[in-house]
């Protein structure tokens, strides 16, 4: 089946019919954005140099975790 034969099938689908198809195409983007981020930041994974660089920022005091920033400033507004 071509992208053209899918795109003329959705076209004639009902509305009910392409929001559950929208739906599961979201999921499935976001399984696969899921997969890419583990992959990227597991053991040899394209993300990790990028990773060492902010734990040596972190360990410089050149950076800060969120989560600290975050409870900083959730004190300055309470």
């Amino acid at each position: 089946m071509t992208v053209e034969a899918i795109k003329e099938a959705i076209a004639h689908l009902s509305e009910a019919d392409r929001r559950q198809l929208a739906d599961w195409f979201e999921e499935l983007e976001e399984r696969a954005w899921d997969e890419e981020i583990k992959r990227d930041f597991s053991p040899g994974g394209r993300g990790m140099p990028l990773l060492a660089e902010l734990e040596r920022e972190i360990g410089d005091g050149k950076t800060r975790p969120i989560e600290e920033v975050c409870a900083e400033r959730r004190k300055q507004k309470a």
